[in-house]
């Protein structure tokens, strides 16, 4: 097994899709769907790592690049572990790492990054209306506050954007968050197919 996990990147701002799209490739054969948000989200809110999540979250803000990567790590090897990931025959989809430049530094010594799949959208009162929809349908009060949403937009744009400029733009593969979910799906899919195929060619 190689010394770090071959990974494929799901990019983009809140709302874009990539929990969606994470699922729906991560229920495929070779593929190992890894979403921070539902990492953090899953933490104890009585324990220590969860009462520091709850606060970031409220407030729409990062949770700081330390607390996150410690968390990150720990649960994806534990993940290993029960044998739920299998990086000698995954790809490893990560869905909401990295999110700062620090993140995608320290990221560099656990994972080969293979494709960055930057999920962009051209409206961002679709993307709101999408959150909305979803706190309510999932319970999750972090994203009800529309003032909240829009804080984390602005944070994703001053924080998350400048990520892209770590990786070789060969890597980054642009695709239209606000077309209808399936396109984006059959897009997504052919172009990581190639990809896990030479990495992983006997599985």
């Amino acid at each position: 097994m190689s010394s770090r996990f071959h990974a494929i990147l799901l990019f983009g701002y809140p709302g874009a899709g990539k929990g969606t799209q994470g699922d729906r490739l991560g229920s495929r054969k070779g593929f190992f769907h890894l979403a921070t948000g539902d990492v953090f989200r899953s933490l104890d809110p009585d324990s220590e790592h969860g009462r520091e999540f709850q606060y970031y979250a409220a407030k729409g803000l990062l949770v700081p690049d330390s607390l996150t990567m410690a968390i990150f790590r720990s649960y994806l090897y534990n993940q290993i572990a029960a044998e739920r990931y299998q990086p000698e025959k995954e790809m490893l989809l990560l869905d909401g790492i990295p999110r700062s430049v620090e993140q995608a530094r320290i990221l560099q010594d656990l994972v080969e990054v293979s494709a960055l799949l930057h999920l962009k959208a051209s409206d961002l009162d679709v993307l709101a209306d999408r959150i909305v929809k979803r706190a309510v349908e999932s319970k999750r009060e972090d994203d009800a506050d529309t003032e909240v949403i829009h804080r984390r937009f602005r944070v994703y744009e001053e924080q998350s954007m400048p990520v892209l400029a770590c990786y070789d733009s060969t890597k980054i593969h642009e695709l239209d968050a606000l077309l209808p979910m399936d396109e984006v799906t059959d897009r997504i899919n052919g172009i990581v197919d190639p990809i896990r195929y030479r990495i992983f060619p006997m599985h």
